[in-house]
C-alpha cells in the first residue's frame, strides 16, 4: 500500500504508524496465503485423475439426468447407469465435449466430461449374449 514516510526522525508518531500498518499488511499477507491453501485443498479434494478426450474417441454417457430422453424405461430403478458408446465429435473446452448422438437421443450433443466415462470394449473372446425372454403364462415378460 505504500507507507514510506517522506522524512526521517522529524515525525516519531508517523513512523510508528507506518511500521505498524507493514506488521499489519505483512501478517494479513500471510493469513490471505494460508486461507487460499486450505481452500484450493478442500476445492481440489475431490477432483480425481482427468481423462484426456480427444476427437474420435468412443465415451458411454451417464443417464443420471436423463429421465424423459428414455424412452420406454419405466422405471429408473432398472434403468442403465451408462448408455450408448458414442463418438467424440469436437473438444469445445476442457470441461465440455460434443458427442455424435443419434437423432432418437434427444438432449443436447454438448455435455460436461463429468456425464461421460471411457468406453471400454468388451474382452476378446466374451460374448455378449442377450437372455431369453422369460414366459409367463404364455405371454413374454
Amino acid at each position: 500500500m505504500g507507507f514510506e514516510g517522506r522524512k526521517k526522525g522529524k515525525y516519531i508518531g508517523a513512523e510508528k504508524f507506518i511500521e505498524k500498518m507493514k506488521k499489519i499488511q505483512e501478517e494479513t499477507k500471510a493469513a490471505l496465503g494460508k486461507a487460499q491453501e486450505e481452500m484450493k485443498k478442500y476445492a481440489n479434494r475431490k477432483k480425481g485423475e482427468v481423462d484426456d478426450h480427444k476427437v474420435g474417441n468412443l465415451v458411454i454417457l451417464s443417464t443420471k439426468d436423463l429421465k424423459y430422453q428414455m424412452v420406454g424405461r419405466r422405471t429408473e430403478k432398472l434403468m442403465e447407469r451408462f448408455v450408448g458408446s458414442y463418438k467424440i465429435k469436437k473438444i469445445v473446452s476442457l470441461n465440455a465435449v460434443e458427442l455424435d448422438l443419434p437423432s432418437i437421443v434427444k438432449i443436447h450433443p454438448v455435455v460436461n466430461v463429468s456425464r461421460i466415462r471411457r468406453y471400454v470394449g468388451q474382452v476378446e473372446g466374451q460374448k455378449r449374449e442377450q437372455p431369453a425372454p422369460v414366459i409367463i403364462e404364455g405371454e413374454k415378460e
